[in-house]
């Protein structure tokens, strides 16, 4: 009986951790107007990548995998790694790069957030016309 209500309070509790980090982004992005990326599902995530076989590269973020985007653009997909900040690194990211509109940077389409899954979604150009800021 003990060992069933310690279950249900883990459960519980990692709930309410990813449900809170998800509201801290949503509420983020709702406040501020100018950043309006799409918000994708995991599988649709992995249905652009085509389940993650063309990698782009790797850093200390994550992994960038080639994908193709309902528009029927070519998108880069950076997936990121675990994160101890409750989402902040995620939430800043977003910020950074969403308000940033020049010829020679990515423009942020999209993100992803289930579970422990966390994706960002860029526009993607071929390699030379932008200094990496993936990884």
């Amino acid at each position: 009986m003990f060992g069933a209500s310690f279950v249900v309070w883990i459960w519980i509790w990692k709930r309410r951790r990813n449900l809170s980090m998800y509201s801290a982004i949503e509420d983020f992005l709702q406040g501020d107007t100018c950043i309006i990326p799409i918000r994708y599902s995991y599988s649709d995530i992995k249905k652009m990548t085509n389940r993650f076989k063309n990698k782009l590269g790797e850093g200390g973020y994550g992994c960038v995998f080639k994908g193709n985007l309902r528009s029927g653009r070519f998108g880069a997909i950076k997936m990121l790694g675990k994160s101890k900040a409750n989402g902040q690194d995620f939430v800043n990211e977003i910020a950074t790069i969403g308000r940033i509109h020049h010829v020679n940077v990515v423009q942020l389409v999209g993100y992803c957030v289930q579970g422990s899954n966390r994706c960002l979604v860029y526009d993607f150009m071929p390699k030379g016309l932008l200094i990496n800021m993936f990884i």
